[in-house]
């Protein structure tokens, strides 16, 4: 007879069936995290995230969803905030210690790797729980690339990929209406038009961000002007 299947929930071990119950938990956190979405463009990587604003009284500019993690390297993540805001802060300092010691920026594949083997860790051990959110992590080295990493903490790369509420309607959108060498303003109008219709709400430069990483600028979030033409 196997124990009580509660066992198994209380830390990160499988269960009889070859389950763990809390990297399916931490998946379950990001299906019901805010929408973002990245898309490989013809000079660059297009961001494009909702942010999902619940208090009236927020000030919206004081949540962010898509952050600069080198000059030529940006991520977004749905799920738990304080997660990811850990995370984030992680690839910076991975980032800026390989800057240090090597003077380049690094590769974009290398800086998902990285973190998916730190949020791995978290898989492993009793004391500690994965991490709840999934992200993706787009620049450039020698192309344009997007890779995502999700609670178990395997990685991908993706031409277009979605997270957050509303992935399968995205993903859809995506198949359908994304194209290989799509421009920039093309992605970031596709990115906007997806997150509406995933999230069923009127999208507004408040909550919505937009970041672009090309070779010319590096890595640019846009302000609520710039997100306000493609509205």
């Amino acid at each position: 007879m196997y124990p009580n299947i509660q066992a198994y929930d209380r830390g990160v071990m499988f269960s009889p069936d070859g389950r763990l119950f809390q990297v399916e938990y931490a998946k379950e956190a990001v299906r019901k995290g805010a929408t973002a979405i990245g898309m490989v463009a013809d000079t660059g990587v297009v961001f494009v995230a909702h942010k999902n604003i619940t208090e009236q009284l927020a000030i919206p500019s004081s949540l962010h969803k898509i952050f600069r993690v080198d000059s030529y390297i940006g991520a977004t993540y749905s799920g738990m905030t304080s997660d990811g805001l850990r995370v984030i802060n992680l690839m910076r300092g991975k980032t800026q210690t390989h800057r240090m010691i090597y003077d380049e920026t690094q590769s974009v594949e290398n800086v998902a790797r990285d973190i998916s083997e730190e949020m791995q860790m978290a898989t492993q051990y009793g004391g500690i729980r994965p991490y709840a959110i999934s992200l993706l992590v787009g620049g450039i080295d020698t192309e344009p690339r997007l890779y995502e990493v999700d609670p178990g903490a395997a990685f991908m790369g993706y031409k277009a990929d979605a997270i957050g509420v509303g992935k399968k309607i995205a993903e859809d959108m995506l198949i359908k209406d994304y194209k290989d060498n799509i421009s920039i303003d093309d992605a970031i109008s596709l990115g906007i038009k997806i997150i509406t219709k995933a999230t069923e709400k009127k999208s507004e430069s408040d909550n919505l961000e937009v970041s672009v990483i090309d070779k010319k600028n590096g890595y640019v979030l846009y302000d609520t002007k710039q997100v306000d033409k493609y509205l």
